[in-house]
């Protein structure tokens, strides 16, 4: 799906997504991917999301984020409740969702101004 994009101020966005790929700016990406409006980290984890660790969600809570989305394909795989113990000891919440839903709420809250982070996983 491709998504119309309003003006961003240089800040990086969701230009398409579909099965097995996000484009970021024009760009396709197929592998784990980090996205904020300042920041593109292709390989932010080489993990699949059943093999998370609880060093991933120390890297992502530890982000200058006001809100942090987990997106992947579906169907959904929460994480284990111990694996969140960064974000509780951050008091900051992530939010789990499919790809889509991801690419969109990140792209809305980058469009206010919001500081918001988007760890894609793809496997």
């Amino acid at each position: 799906m491709k998504l119309q994009i309003a003006a961003t101020d240089g800040a990086h966005v969701f230009t398409a997504y579909g099965a097995g790929f996000v484009s970021v700016d024009g760009v396709r990406h197929e592998r784990n991917l980090l996205v904020s409006p300042q920041r593109l980290l292709p390989g932010w984890t080489l993990a699949s999301a059943d093999k998370l660790a609880i060093d991933d969600f120390a890297f992502l809570a530890g982000l200058d984020a006001d809100v942090t989305l987990l997106g992947m394909p579906s169907p959904l795989r929460f994480p284990r409740p111990e694996l969140l113990r960064p974000f509780a000891e951050a008091q900051k919440g992530l939010e789990v969702m499919e790809f889509g839903a991801a690419c969109r709420t990140y792209n809305v809250l980058a469009g206010e101004g919001r500081r918001v982070v988007v760890a894609l996983l793809f496997c």
